[in-house]
């Protein structure tokens, strides 16, 4: 497993063997951050020669800090420290002047994306750093923009499907028009479906499993905050009903832990882990089944056993 950005540019923790899908296949993301760089510094020729002496630094792991030495020591640009954490962080961060631009040095590493894969290697204390897939991944295996855009389609087909092109553009956080180039690349492995009203597609391979699919008794799930699960379209109407929306997905990004069942959102759930054991709290958006309530209590369990408690007490209601 490996550590990179990938789908909108965050975090994942990716199959190693499989990184260059989601990397590589999203890549158009990282472009709309290459022409953002090259609209503020004016020059092609100054951006790929400070991205060249990135990817150099980058042969072994950099922390940030690290990385603005380089360039300034080893390369000669000037640094400033500037606010620029990200997520309204106003910690002081190094960035590098360009021209007449200023570019923070943690944003470089998204900019090169559209040239190269960077992942997380290891811990410097309190710092990440960030090295050439290349360089450390192990039996590093490269694809074409091409073939991993048409690879990363397929399998968000298969975890989320029925989906439309907007639902795509949104997971892997493209523009639709940019979605509709690689599905339209697929169009003959699509087959159309109506979801209860609303059109959408699936992989032509998946036509026969999902017509012949049962449950034989329903499938309950505790998501976590943030599962994927959660974010695969742009509506969510095929995970809960409009009244209950805004208790999964809140204000500000936030997506709550979810009590899935059958692949429908039937409540939302908290815990609380202490010296005297886990505390499981579900809160149901309507009167659940006692079927239904016993694979809560027995998801409840199993969260307590991966986190060593001794004992687990679960509330619903």
């Amino acid at each position: 497993m490996v550590r990179a950005w990938a789908m909108r540019r965050t975090m994942f923790l990716l199959p190693s063997d499989e990184l260059a899908v989601f990397v590589r296949g999203t890549t158009r993301r990282a472009a709309y951050h290459f022409r953002h760089a090259l609209s503020r510094i004016g020059s092609k020729d100054k951006l790929d020669k400070l991205l060249d002496e990135v990817l150099e630094a980058l042969k072994e792991p950099r922390t940030r800090s690290e990385l603005a030495e380089i360039l300034s020591k080893s390369h000669g640009y000037r640094l400033k420290s500037k606010a620029g954490g990200g997520w309204g962080n106003k910690r002081p961060v190094p960035w590098v002047e360009v021209g007449k631009a200023l570019l923070p040095v943690g944003w470089l590493l998204h900019v090169i994306a559209a040239r190269d894969v960077i992942v997380s290697g290891p811990g410097d204390g309190s710092e990440s750093t960030y090295v050439r897939a290349d360089k450390w991944v192990p039996h590093w295996k490269d694809l074409t923009v091409e073939k991993a855009e048409r690879e990363l389609l397929v399998k968000y087909l298969r975890a989320f499907g029925p989906s439309t092109i907007q639902d795509f553009a949104l997971w892997a956080g493209m523009y639709v028009r940019d979605a509709k180039q690689i599905w339209e690349r697929e169009a003959e492995s699509l087959a159309p479906v109506n979801v209860e009203g609303w059109r959408a597609s699936i992989l032509q391979s998946d036509v026969s499993e999902l017509m012949e699919a049962e449950l034989e008794e329903p499938i309950v799930r505790l998501l976590p905050y943030f599962d994927s699960f959660l974010l695969g379209h742009k509506s969510h109407r095929n995970i809960v009903d409009e009244r209950d929306r805004k208790k999964v997905y809140r204000a500000q990004g936030w997506v709550s832990p979810v009590v899935l069942v059958d692949g429908r959102a039937m409540g939302v759930w908290s815990h609380d882990q202490n010296k005297s054991g886990l505390g499981v709290s579900v809160k149901p958006f309507s009167k659940l089944t006692g079927p239904i309530a016993s694979q809560i209590l027995e998801e409840a369990s199993d969260l307590g056993r991966f986190l060593l408690c001794s004992s687990v007490k679960t509330t619903i209601g």
